[in-house]
């Protein structure tokens, strides 16, 4: 069943929120200052390309202040529009009862992507 849903979660919609994330991390790599915001947002990428089937837990690693700096940068140079991206599709998917596993799918990734830090997707 979560073939035939990231099947379609892929032609309606989750190819174009993928290379959204894929071409952010690019343009993030290019400075060695912005590496580890890119590979967060091709961490987003491999997510946003088969949300179901997917777990978003928790590290439990030690270095969780570094993980508190980063999310905050990471707020401010582009978590919350992408946050707010899948915010607004979750919404709008919610609507109808056929759309409601892709709206919460959407809301899945709208976590990871205001808090990517920290985070191991399975």
């Amino acid at each position: 069943m979560n073939i035939l849903l990231n099947i379609l979660w892929i032609v309606f919609g989750g190819f174009m929120i993928a290379i959204e994330y894929l071409v952010s991390s690019i343009l993030m790599m290019i400075t060695i200052i912005g590496i580890p915001f890119g590979l967060q947002t091709i961490k987003l990428t491999r997510t946003a390309l088969f949300p179901f089937g997917t777990k978003i837990i928790d590290n439990g690693s030690g270095n969780g202040c570094l993980n508190l700096i980063m999310n905050v940068i990471w707020w401010i140079v582009g978590g919350i529009p992408i946050a707010l991206t899948h915010l607004g599709w979750g919404l709008l998917l919610c609507i109808t009862i056929i759309g409601i596993p892709f709206g919460i799918q959407h809301f899945k990734l709208a976590r990871l992507a205001l808090l990517p830090f920290g985070k191991t997707v399975v």
